[in-house]
């Protein structure tokens, strides 16, 4: 009897065993969005009471709630409003750091009035504290990197503001090569002195690149090796410039070495703008609130508007600060486009699909079946000051859920 009650226990335990082994593991659990107004920013009309399903990382479906079904089982979220992702198109964030000391400043180094070679992910900080703080906000992915302040800074990459390490927040590791055109390119250094020397400066540093070229020329020069590319049109250039003089050399540059190039900071664009959109140069423009001083003290709430109206591509930045908290946040910065003339679809694509584009990221941007799932849950319209971010999905995953 005993034997034969061992034995029983023994096949229970292997039935069990195999029960373990041979069970598959359930798929990572589904998501879906309800929203009683949702922005897809794709160009139709806003959903109003809808749903987005999402598997892993990418959007499934989105629609109507009476037309897309919520898997059994599906962790369910709910908001008033709903957004893509929003994606700051040209800050410092996690280059600089909140306590802005020596030790978290890497945005920008001045030894020499030209450092093409200068890479972001070499410096980016995933963990900082910044980069936390722009995603309870609701932004998703930043393209950061070397601040203006030198005639070439160097290069700028696009990061997810999730992931604990580099290797997984990095979208881009080469987004643009950062330029400045004005005075902020001369204060730190012996030389260039003028306006002209500057551009002197650039223009020769471009023809050198372009005349190896010509000639098939190998190089071990990591600088020049990325001004090749940006001649070649593989990496736009970033270029900084203020005043409308500044601007219009700047279009005269690129005029003449035919790179591609996307207009940074622009404070005087509104004295410019059909030069700009003529050209088919977009702009990642200034901080709406910027501080009117120096270059940008000619700053206007309503340039948005002009460019928009000129017909040309404006996104809008968080840029960089020299001060404490050492960023803005994009959000805020539309809504005042917005309340000085920016249509408001069109002050959320500034911080949606339309930085997506002049950044030429593919996958964010818009709600859209295979897009990536990064999504913005608000309790009000978000472009509202009492409007907070309530749950925010970056890559499908919840990664902060309390109201800021």
């Amino acid at each position: 009897m005993k034997t034969s009650l061992s034995s029983f226990r023994c096949l229970l335990l292997v039935t069990a065993l195999l029960l373990v082994v041979t069970v598959p593991e359930p798929a990572e659990a589904q998501r879906a969005v309800r929203a009683d107004t949702l922005y897809t920013m794709t160009g139709n009309a806003p959903i109003v009471d809808a749903t987005v399903v999402i598997e892993e990382e990418t959007i499934e479906a989105v629609g109507p709630a009476s037309e897309v079904t919520i898997p059994s089982g599906a962790e369910v979220h709910e908001a008033s409003v709903v957004t893509p992702g929003l994606i700051d198109p040209r800050g410092t964030v996690g280059l600089s750091g909140i306590d802005n000391v020596p030790a978290d400043q890497d945005q920008l180094d001045t030894s020499e009035p030209m450092q093409p070679a200068l890479r972001a992910i070499d410096a980016y900080n995933p963990r900082e504290e910044l980069v936390s703080f722009v995603r309870t906000l609701g932004i998703t992915t930043v393209h950061t990197g070397h601040a203006p302040g030198a005639l070439i800074s160097g290069q700028t990459a696009t990061f997810s503001t999730s992931g604990e390490t580099v290797e997984e927040a990095l979208r881009d590791s080469l987004t643009t090569a950062a330029f400045t055109i004005g005075p902020s390119a001369q204060a730190r250094f012996e030389s260039p002195g003028t306006r002209a020397k500057g551009i002197a400066m650039l223009r020769q540093k471009l023809s050198d690149a372009q005349a190896a070229m010509d000639a098939e020329e190998p190089s071990t020069d990591l600088g020049q090796a990325v001004l090749r590319d940006v001649l070649r049109g593989d990496v736009p250039a970033l270029v900084t410039a203020h005043r409308a003089h500044d601007i219009q050399a700047a279009l005269r540059l690129q005029e003449e070495f035919g790179f591609e190039m996307i207009l940074d900071g622009a404070a005087e664009a509104y004295l410019v703008a059909d030069e700009i959109s003529a050209a088919n140069v977009p702009v990642i423009l200034h901080p709406t609130m910027a501080r009117p001083s120096g270059t940008t003290q000619n700053a206007a709430f309503t340039t948005a508007a002009t460019l928009h109206e000129a017909g040309g591509p404006v996104a809008i930045q968080s840029g960089w600060e020299p001060y404490v908290p050492k960023t803005r946040v994009v959000l805020y910065e539309a809504a005042i486009a917005a309340a000085n003339g920016l249509p408001r679809r069109a002050a959320l694509a500034s911080v949606t699909r339309t930085a997506a584009e002049i950044l030429d990221l593919e996958d964010v941007g818009t709600i859209a079946s295979g897009q990536r799932a990064d999504l913005v849950l608000f309790d009000g319209d978000p472009l509202e000051y009492t409007t907070h971010a309530c749950t925010v999905l970056n890559g499908g995953q919840v990664v902060s859920d309390e109201c800021k």
